[in-house]
C-alpha cells in the first residue's frame, strides 16, 4: 500500500513485471501497458513460449520489443502435471494452482525446460533478457550451480533475484494483486502494505509482479495507483548490479 503523503519515508523504486504473456492474454496484457505509467524499457514481458503461437501473436511480441519491452523467459507450457509431493499439492492448493511446471520436474527435466525456452526466443527472431522467472516463482529442484550454467543470468523466485553467474541473491520485497478469492485478498492485501513498508525502510526496490487478469480481481484497483506512487522504475539489470541505473517513471 503506497505511504500517506505525510509519511517523510520515500516512496520507493520500482521493478515491475508481467506475468503469462500468450496469445491467449494479449487483450488482457495490451489493456495493463496502456495504462502503465513506466517507460516501456522499466515493464519486463514474461513470455509462456510453448502456446499455441500464431503469426499474429508472434507479430504483436515483435511490436512490444522494438517499442522497447525487455522481453523473459516465464516457463514452458506454465502448467504442470498432477502434483506428487507434499509440498508440491500445498504450494498448488495455497499459491500456484496448476501452474508451478518445475515442482513436477527434476533437476535435468527443469535444465532442459530453460533450455527449451531460451532457444523459442531466438528460432522466433526475438532477443530474450538476461532474466528467467519460473511459473509462481517456484525454482523447484534446481541448485544454483546448475543454474549457473544456464543460458539465462537472473532467476526471480518469491524471496529475491539470483544472480546465477556472481552466484549471489538479492533479496527483494514483492507486491502481488492475484487476488480471486476473499482468502487471498486478504493475504496480498497485508503482503503488499508490510513489503510496501519494507521497500520504503531498506531502500530496496519493490518488486511489482502483475497477472493478466488482475485488473478484474479483487485488488486490480489497487495495480496502477501503485505503479504511480513509485519514486522510480528499473530493470532487472539494475537491481542487479552494485551502481542501479534508474528509469523514471512516466
Amino acid at each position: 500500500m503506497p505511504a500517506a503523503p505525510s509519511d517523510p519515508l520515500p516512496a520507493p523504486r520500482a521493478l515491475i513485471s508481467i506475468h503469462d504473456v500468450m496469445p491467449e492474454t494479449r487483450e488482457q496484457v495490451s489493456q495493463i501497458l496502456a495504462l502503465l505509467p513506466q517507460s516501456p524499457q522499466a515493464v519486463t514481458l514474461l513470455v509462456v513460449p510453448g502456446r499455441d503461437w500464431q503469426t499474429a501473436d508472434l507479430d504483436w511480441l515483435h511490436q512490444l520489443q522494438q517499442q522497447g519491452y525487455p522481453l523473459a523467459g516465464h516457463g514452458w507450457l506454465h502448467r504442470c502435471e498432477p502434483p506428487i509431493s507434499l509440498y508440491h499439492r500445498l504450494h498448488s492448493l495455497l499459491l500456484s494452482r496448476r501452474v508451478a511446471e518445475h515442482l513436477s520436474l527434476s533437476a535435468s527435466g527443469i535444465e532442459a525446460l530453460m533450455m527449451q525456452c531460451h532457444r523459442w526466443f531466438a528460432q522466433q527472431g526475438l532477443k530474450t533478457c538476461d532474466l528467467y522467472v519460473p511459473p509462481a516463482w517456484a525454482m523447484g529442484s534446481i541448485s544454483r550451480a546448475q543454474l549457473a550454467a544456464m543460458p539465462f543470468r537472473l532467476f526471480e523466485t518469491l524471496t529475491g533475484v539470483f544472480d546465477a553467474r556472481a552466484q549471489q541473491m538479492h533479496p527483494l520485497p514483492l507486491a502481488g494483486f492475484e487476488a480471486d478469492t476473499l482468502l487471498r485478498e486478504w493475504f496480498l492485501r497485508g503482503v503488499n502494505h508490510l513489503n510496501w513498508r519494507r521497500a520504503c525502510h531498506t531502500g530496496q526496490a519493490l518488486r511489482i509482479g502483475i497477472h493478466p487478469h488482475d485488473l478484474s480481481l479483487r485488488l486490480g484497483h489497487q495495480i496502477i495507483p501503485m505503479s504511480r506512487a513509485v519514486s522510480a522504475s528499473l530493470t532487472y539489470q539494475d537491481a542487479a548490479s552494485g551502481c542501479p541505473v534508474i528509469t523514471p517513471s512516466g
